[in-house]
């Protein structure tokens, strides 16, 4: 007689294929009641992560200047650089997590963006740095395109609202923490822990995904890619980005910054062209179509050019005028935390019946108040810390209202794409608001932090508009 069959052993997956495989989470923690909030506090980390890491750095300009010296408007493609990797990258990341899986590309996003943290704090060199925030920006593309999707999707129906304004908190708090851990850390151990604070908490993040996120339920496979696409559209906003930093006192003559704008609306020109004739578009110009996206898109553009101005414009305002990069950075806390109080709270206290649209209305109405009231009064501690927090307020209740008008019109196959789409608003918004600030900076030393106010309001002025032309009623996901 034979010996007992013994069962043979499960087969391993070749090891590419085992990194390209979504694991699911334990059983233990999927059917927990309550499994959702595990994956949007998770989520919520990324967020948090990407907003200390873009308002931190602005907390280093000055120190920048000094060990490199360098001007100003090379200083600030540290970020410029970053938000331009992070535009171009943002849709065709979205639709690769659709086909491929969120999760997936969310978890490689914090091993790329954490390792290339590091790199930037050893960074030797103006030029290495900016190289280095370029490969972060490709792993901060990877969370943040699928940020907002994996919210959307892991929430109920009814509680998706709140959940953006949970994650939107996170950012806020990102926000907050940024410009006084930043000038905390310039002040005492340096530029290069800015980027060092990245490591350990994208560690942390990373073991929390893997074991809290859910797997993609549903996939919208890609079957080619547009990279003239892609390649347009990353000209386009490299370019026009180069030419308003020229214009801002970069080391470029003045035909070198019209070559640049004119460069920037040919591409742009040829990247909607493209769009409408490829087989498969990088940009789904049937989501534009929809009223609530279209309008949605570009009040998220222009509430986060709103958001990101002044944390370029007070730190240069407050440091000129005798300030500490602590002080600065303690007065620009205000703006996130108002934001982070608004996000959080604006259920509890506005009426229950009012729509997502009167939400935006109410915000953005509230930003433009109170950059119009900084026009009147001298841009000093004593009154930036609180219409700043105003200010911060009235964010706090357009985002996550203009978010969930955004996401409630894309149907849930597409929610990566609709997601990089809200994303790749806000890096414009940013990568606008550090440029412009900067532009109005060098125009003027006497009168350029008026200009830029002025600036700021015309934004908040544009994300009313945007707010009334958007639908009074949010239209249904559909799968």
């Amino acid at each position: 007689m034979g010996g007992p069959l013994t069962p043979a052993p499960p087969r391993r997956r070749p090891w590419p294929a085992f990194l390209l495989h979504e694991r699911p989470r334990p059983d233990r923690i999927r059917n927990r009641p309550g499994a959702w909030w595990l994956a949007v506090a998770t989520v919520c980390f990324g967020a948090f992560m990407g907003q200390l890491d873009a308002s931190i750095v602005t907390l280093t300009y000055g120190s920048l200047r000094t060990e490199f010296r360098a001007p100003l408007a090379a200083v600030e493609w540290v970020s410029l650089a970053y938000l331009l990797a992070l535009v171009a990258l943002l849709v065709p990341v979205g639709r690769l997590a659709d086909a491929h899986g969120r999760k997936l590309l969310y978890l490689y996003g914090f091993v790329v963006f954490t390792a290339a943290s590091a790199a930037c704090g050893l960074a030797p060199t103006l030029g290495a740095l900016i190289g280095f925030r370029v490969v972060q920006a490709v792993g901060a593309a990877m969370m943040q395109a699928n940020s907002v999707a994996l919210v959307a999707t892991s929430a109920p129906r009814d509680r998706m609202r709140t959940a953006l304004g949970v994650q939107a908190a996170a950012q806020a708090l990102g926000l907050a923490l940024g410009p006084t851990v930043g000038g905390a850390l310039v002040s005492t151990l340096g530029w290069r822990w800015v980027f060092g604070i990245n490591v350990p908490i994208g560690l942390v993040a990373l073991v929390a995904g893997h074991y809290l996120l859910p797997r993609t339920r549903g996939r919208n496979r890609v079957r080619s890619f547009d990279w003239p696409g892609l390649a347009l559209l990353a000209l386009a906003s490299t370019a026009g980005l180069l030419g308003v930093s020229a214009a801002s006192g970069l080391a470029v003559p003045g035909w070198g910054a019209a070559v640049l704008f004119a460069v920037a609306l040919a591409a742009g020109w040829g990247f909607a062209v493209r769009q409408g004739r490829a087989a498969a578009p990088l940009l789904d110009l049937a989501l534009l179509r929809l009223r609530a996206v279209a309008a949605g898109l570009a009040g998220a553009l222009c509430g986060y050019l709103v958001l990101f101005g002044p944390l370029v414009l007070v730190p240069v305002v407050l440091t000129g005028a005798g300030s500490s990069e602590l002080a600065a950075g303690l007065v620009l806390t205000a703006l996130p935390a108002g934001f982070a109080v608004a996000a959080t709270g604006a259920d509890r206290l506005l009426p229950r019946g009012m729509s997502d649209r009167g939400r935006c209305l109410l915000g953005a109405a509230l930003c433009a108040g109170t950059l119009a009231a900084l026009l009147a009064v001298p841009l000093d501690e004593v009154w930036l810390t609180p219409l700043l927090a105003v200010l911060g307020l009235g964010l706090g209740v357009f985002t996550p209202a203009n978010n969930t008008l955004i996401m409630g019109a894309v149907p849930s196959s597409s929610s990566g794409t609709g997601g990089g789409l809200v994303n790749m608003a806000r890096g414009l918004g940013t990568a606008l608001g550090v440029a412009l600030v900067t532009l109005a900076l060098h125009l003027s030393a006497q009168y350029g932090a008026r200009l830029a106010v002025v600036l700021l309001l015309g934004a908040a002025v544009l994300a009313v508009v945007a707010a009334w032309f958007s639908p009074r009623r949010a239209a249904g996901r559909s799968n």
